[in-house]
């Protein structure tokens, strides 16, 4: 559990972001969790990079419902002091947290609160031992680099452990969790690190997450992108619906356009799709441009149109509900959707 979000064990998929704000500025942080909140993220996590942020935290918890994972590096203390802060998980590496003693009482520490502790390993920091070992962070190194840390947790009688085994290379990081996940049965933390800014972040990371969810791999996810992590939350749900893994916010069909489309649906899809943005419910609005599949398609969806020359047919429930003008087919089709969403 990373607060009341079940992780592993047949739960769904959860949806994780990281806040781009400065930890010690408590107001910005919580205004950037509510929005993460209001797009549906079920986990935040912050950096810890000093003790006046790990103090910090606990007014951060105060002020917002989501889990909060404290990101920490080196310093034990910092990681105490998240935990007396009221954190609902942790994620460092005990191995470069330093002597086993200050990685003891972090497990003492965490295991009296019941918290979790994820085990993150970056490519961008691999031990030098194990870059030396195999030349560059390979698959192998990366687990190997894994099991070493989960080790130290388990050596201390320490259980309540996430991974997650991340590279910005896709095929690497598969190959990566493939080999983790043969090798343990705790829950993993799925994500393609570093992906890159919105565009080719979110192809990359649709790729790469998409194959790992649909072989069965992956308990929570992030989207890691070089931008408004909103955008970080909107991707991955877009990820987990397009499998049937999670259904969170509409489901937008549109057509590509070609040369039988006798409209100019891209504005009209856009406009669309940025008035229904912030539905959480669970509908289907197709926006097609010409009668070949145009019917059809609108037809399936709960709502829809169909383009025809300068026109379009508005559908409801596979139902036509009435012909509209082509400059009122935005309008028409996002008033439908809102006033059935009114009445449940």
């Amino acid at each position: 559990m990373i607060g009341a979000v079940p992780i592993g064990g047949g739960a769904p998929c959860a949806v994780q972001s990281m806040c781009s704000t400065d930890t010690r500025d408590v107001a910005a942080t919580l205004a950037q969790i509510g929005r993460l909140a209001a797009a549906g993220c079920d986990i935040v996590r912050c950096a810890v990079p000093d003790m006046d942020a790990a103090i910090s935290l606990a007014a951060i918890k105060a002020g917002n419902s989501l889990p909060l994972i404290a990101d920490i590096h080196f310093d034990y203390k910092l990681a105490l002091t998240a935990l007396d802060s009221g954190v609902d998980g942790l994620r460092l590496n005990p191995g470069n947290i330093g002597e086993r003693w200050k990685v003891a009482e972090v497990v003492k520490a965490a295991a009296e609160r019941s918290i979790p502790i994820r085990i993150g390993v970056n490519g961008g920091s691999l031990e030098k031992e194990l870059l030396v070992k195999y030349g560059h962070p390979t698959p192998e190194a990366m687990v190997e680099s894994a099991l070493g840390h989960v080790r130290i947790l388990e050596d201390l009688g320490y259980h309540q452990i996430k991974i997650s085994i991340k590279v910005s290379d896709v095929v690497r990081t598969l190959e990566a969790y493939r080999l983790l996940s043969d090798a343990v049965d705790y829950p993993l933390h799925i994500g393609v690190t570093e992906a890159g800014t919105t565009f080719s972040g979110t192809v990359k990371s649709s790729v790469g997450l998409g194959i790992l969810l649909h072989q069965g791999i992956g308990d929570t996810m992030r989207v890691s992108l070089t931008g408004d992590p909103v955008d970080e939350v909107r991707v991955a749900y877009d990820i987990l619906k397009s499998l049937g893994l999670r259904k969170r916010g509409i489901n937008f069909v549109s057509c590509p356009t070609c040369g039988r489309c006798q409209i100019d649906l891209i504005p009209v899809a856009e406009e669309v799709e940025r008035r229904l943005a912030h539905l959480d419910n669970d509908i289907t609005v197709a926006v097609m441009g010409c009668a070949v599949n145009g019917p059809g398609e609108a037809r399936e969806a709960d709502f829809g149109i169909a383009g025809g020359r300068g026109e379009g047919l508005l559908f409801k429930n596979g139902e036509v509900v009435r012909k509209v003008g082509e400059g009122e087919l935005a309008d028409a089709l996002v008033e439908e959707v809102l006033n059935a969403v009114k009445e449940n």
